[in-house]
């Protein structure tokens, strides 16, 4: 509370129409029987040469979850009348948690610099203060190899209620892990739950928060020249795969040509489960360091082969995958996730 007071008294104090009389710190103190427990910190002031008081709400989390429960417990104590204005703190706020602030009509402040307080003459905001280290680090958890699993396994399909134990199961992941991934989600308001078990209410968001984090190169990857068009290298891959058998997956530009064709590229891509430099020799293909025709790919977790799909006699990994992969391909790639999101996904969702 100590850093939510200096950082109001030193946004206020750059308004010249501001003057502070007194602060006033209800945190740590036990109410009264009988009486409302009280905002964490209360400021009397003149605005504009009239009284104001400022009732400020801490959460110790920014995430929306927090924020509407937060937010609901500030306006239940500011008076429906006289000049009184709530304000909610956090460590930090995201995009849509003050959105949400400003939805409700309060103000808001976070330890990493964005603000926004408009009352009587008063309008102060500032926007794009990156996130502290660690919700840094706790978003990551969310977007980590075996937490991705669960999340390919909602994105497949976001209408369905989950059980824990069957997301679980169909995930290949922990109870415990499974347990952690749907409170993230809850907590950022990706998802829903009620009796039914788990939905995600926002899917396209997620996948692109995670896509934000994501590079295809996670995987390990042998560039390599291949001759004959793409299409020949890739019924050659298919062939060799086949006849062993090695799991194997078209993936990036050479999946999106399958399912939805926009973006042209003279490079193949798959994924392979076996040693791709072994892969390359059996088929006579060149690893090169520059003027790659087509790349192999073995997956850094096998959460990337889930939802793999059969397409014209050959499989294709998951929308899903295809999206984050491309996503992270600067240039075309970005193009071709466009449209398997616009021709694949949102008419699932």
């Amino acid at each position: 509370m100590k850093q939510v007071k200096e950082a109001l008294n030193a946004l206020l104090s750059q308004v010249p129409s501001v003057r502070i009389l007194r602060w006033e710190t209800t945190r740590g103190r036990v109410p009264a029987r009988g009486s409302a427990a009280q905002p964490d910190l209360g400021i009397e002031l003149f605005a504009g040469g009239r009284p104001w008081r400022l009732l400020v709400q801490a959460t110790s989390s920014g995430e929306p979850r927090m924020v509407r429960a937060g937010i609901q417990s500030l306006t239940a104590r500011v008076p429906k009348s006289g000049r009184a204005y709530g304000v909610l703190a956090a460590p930090h706020l995201g995009p849509m948690s003050q959105q949400i602030c400003r939805e409700a009509r309060v103000g808001f402040l976070d330890l990493a610099g964005n603000c926004r307080l408009v009352f009587d003459q008063v309008f102060i905001e500032r926007l794009g203060s990156p996130k502290p280290a660690v919700e840094r680090r706790a978003l990551r958890s969310l977007f980590s190899p075996k937490a991705g699993r669960a999340l390919r396994v909602l994105l497949a399909a976001p209408r369905r209620r989950w059980r824990l134990q069957a997301l679980a199961l169909e995930a290949r992941v922990s109870l415990g892990l499974a347990f952690k991934v749907k409170q993230r989600l809850l907590d950022l308001e990706y998802a829903a739950q009620d009796a039914a078990g788990i939905r995600l209410s926002r899917p396209e968001e997620l996948l692109r928060a995670w896509s934000a984090s994501y590079v295809y190169l996670k995987s390990a990857a042998l560039d390599c020249y291949a001759s004959g068009d793409q299409a020949a290298a890739e019924r050659a891959l298919g062939e060799y795969c086949r006849a062993r058998p090695v799991r194997y997956g078209l993936a990036l530009f050479s999946g999106a040509a399958r399912l939805a064709p926009v973006a042209r590229s003279q490079r193949g891509f798959a994924y392979v489960a076996a040693d791709p430099a072994a892969v390359a020799r059996s088929l006579g293909w060149t690893p090169v360091p520059s003027g790659a025709n087509f790349t192999l790919l073995v997956p850094f977790d096998e959460g990337v082969w889930y939802g793999t799909q059969q397409v014209d006699g050959d499989p294709v990994v998951s929308d899903v995958q295809l999206f984050l992969d491309l996503a992270s391909f600067k240039g075309r790639g970005e193009e071709a996730a466009t449209a398997i999101l616009e021709q694949r996904l949102r008419p699932r969702w």
